[in-house]
C-alpha cells in the first residue's frame, strides 16, 4: 500500500466519529407556556397532559438528554411576558417550538416565519391564526382542544340541565374572546343572561377578585374558558368555587381530580399524543403548514357528586347517567 493511500485511509477513518457525531447532533425543542410554571413542563411534573407529551415523544425516538435538547419557558400567567418571552425563545434557535394559547402563538408566528411552531390552542379558525384546518400553511400546525365555538353551547346546556333554574351565568377566561357573537345567541336561546369576566393576568388575586365579583353579580354558575392560563391555576380555581359555593363547568378533566364539579372535556392524552407526533414528524422533514390542525372528536362528561354535595346540589339522575364518569 502507498503511504499517501495509507494516509487517505486513516485520515477518512479519523473523519468518521466526527461524522457520526454531526449526524447525530441533538435537536433543539422549546416548550413554551402562557401559564405552567416551566419546572413542570416536565414528564414528571404539572397536568397529566404535560406528562404524556413527553412520554410519547420518547415513545418515538425523541429522547431527551440524548437526541433531544429540550428547553422550557413559561409566561406564568402574565400576558405582558408573552412579548420577552417569544424573543428569548426565538433567540435560542430552537428547532421546533411547542406552545399554547392564542395570543401566545399570534406573537410567536408574527416574530418567526421560519422556525417550526406547534400549537395548543382554542379554534385555530375563529381565533384567526389559519384559514384551512387541513393545510394551515406557514410555519405553524397543532392542535384545537375543541371542536369549534359549539363546544361553548354545549356546555352551557350541561349547566342549564344541571340548575334548570338557572338565569345568570359567569363566563371567566383570559385574552380574547373569540367569538361573543355565538355566545351571545347561545344564551338568548338558553334564556340565560351571561356576564363576561375578562382576566389580563391570572393569578390567585385576579381569580379571587374574579369569584367575588361575579359572587356579587350573584352569578348562579359559572364557565371556566379553556386557556392554559386556568388550567396553571386549577387548583386555586377550585379552591374558590368551593368558597363561593358556586356551580362550576370545567374544560378538562384535571379539575375534576382536583375536587371540581363537572367537565365537559376533550381527551387530553389523545391531544398530547398528537401534538408529540407532529413535533416528531417535524424533526424528520416534515414541513409544518403540510400538516393538519387536528381538532377532537370525542368530549367526555365528568361529574364529581362529592363536590355537588358539598354545595349542597342535587345533580339531575339523567344527567348522571349520560356521564362517562362520575366520582363518588
Amino acid at each position: 500500500m502507498r503511504r499517501r493511500d495509507f494516509i487517505g485511509l486513516v485520515g477518512g477513518a479519523a473523519l468518521l466519529p466526527l461524522q457520526a457525531q454531526a449526524q447525530q447532533k441533538p435537536r433543539r425543542l422549546a416548550l413554551v407556556h402562557s401559564g405552567i410554571p416551566a419546572d413542570q413542563l416536565t414528564e414528571r411534573g404539572g397536568p397529566f397532559w404535560v406528562r404524556r407529551f413527553h412520554e410519547t415523544l420518547r415513545r418515538l425516538g425523541n429522547i431527551e438528554g440524548q437526541n433531544l435538547v429540550i428547553e422550557r419557558f413559561s409566561a406564568e400567567g402574565r400576558t405582558d411576558r408573552f412579548a420577552s418571552v417569544v424573543a428569548d425563545v426565538i433567540g435560542r434557535k430552537p428547532d421546533v417550538i411547542v406552545t399554547n394559547f392564542n395570543d401566545l402563538v399570534k406573537i410567536f408566528v408574527a416574530t418567526t416565519k421560519t422556525t417550526p411552531i406547534v400549537a395548543l390552542v382554542g379554534d385555530p379558525l375563529t381565533g384567526g391564526l389559519v384559514t384551512n384546518l387541513a393545510r394551515p400553511g406557514g410555519n405553524l400546525t397543532g392542535v384545537s382542544i375543541n371542536a369549534g365555538s359549539q363546544i361553548y353551547g354545549k356546555r352551557l346546556q350541561i349547566l342549564k340541565e344541571v340548575m334548570p333554574a338557572a338565569s345568570t351565568i359567569g363566563y371567566l377566561l383570559s385574552g380574547v374572546n373569540n367569538d361573543p357573537a355565538y355566545q351571545d345567541e347561545v344564551a338568548r336561546r338558553m334564556q340565560v343572561t351571561v356576564i363576561r369576566s375578562m382576566l389580563a393576568l391570572v393569578d390567585d388575586a385576579a381569580l379571587e377578585r374574579g369569584f367575588s365579583e361575579m359572587a356579587q353579580q350573584r352569578v348562579d354558575a359559572v364557565i371556566i374558558d379553556e386557556g392554559g392560563s386556568f388550567l396553571a391555576q386549577r387548583a386555586a380555581v377550585v379552591e374558590l368555587a368551593q368558597k363561593y359555593r358556586v356551580p362550576v363547568m370545567y374544560p378538562y378533566r384535571d379539575y375534576v381530580e382536583r375536587g371540581g364539579l363537572i367537565a365537559f372535556a376533550p381527551d387530553l392524552a389523545e391531544l398530547a399524543e398528537r401534538l408529540a407526533a407532529d413535533v416528531h414528524h417535524i424533526l424528520n422533514g416534515a414541513k409544518p403548514g403540510d400538516i393538519p390542525f387536528y381538532q377532537p372528536s370525542i368530549f367526555r362528561l365528568i361529574i364529581n357528586l362529592k363536590a355537588a354535595k358539598a354545595i349542597g346540589l342535587d345533580i339531575p339522575a339523567a344527567l348522571v347517567a349520560r356521564a362517562d364518569e362520575v366520582i363518588e
